[in-house]
């Protein structure tokens, strides 16, 4: 088990920026991937970023260029660094782990992301 407590949401403005944070309250170690997901009214959930233990990372094609993915191991905290936003990324953002071995997810409570003027 891990808990995980997104934060660093809030509205800003279109072609502003926001730093997300996700601490877990065990080693991130253990899990084969740390990611990010959001989910919009009306839609399904979906993956934003996800960084590997070995700091591989992968990104939605509406994002790549845009965010930044990154893990800080001593803190247990993964971050997305999130620039040049746009209406279309208003969302509520989850933090997710997911261990491999027994196809276990975790998730956060989610942070609320709205980019509106």
């Amino acid at each position: 088990q891990v808990q995980l407590v997104e934060s660093g949401g809030g509205l800003v403005q279109p072609g502003g920026s926001l730093r997300l944070s996700c601490a877990a309250s065990r080693t991130i170690f253990s899990f084969n991937y740390m990611g990010w997901y959001r989910q919009a009214p009306g839609r399904e959930r979906e993956l934003v970023a996800r960084i590997t233990t070995t700091g591989a990372t992968t990104y939605a094609d509406s994002v790549k260029g845009r965010f930044t993915i990154s893990r800080d191991n001593a803190k247990n905290t993964v971050y997305l660094q999130m620039n040049s936003l746009k209406p279309d990324d208003t969302a509520v953002y989850y933090c997710n782990a997911y261990r491999a071995y027994s196809s276990s997810d975790f998730w956060g409570e989610g942070t609320q992301v709205t980019v509106s003027s």
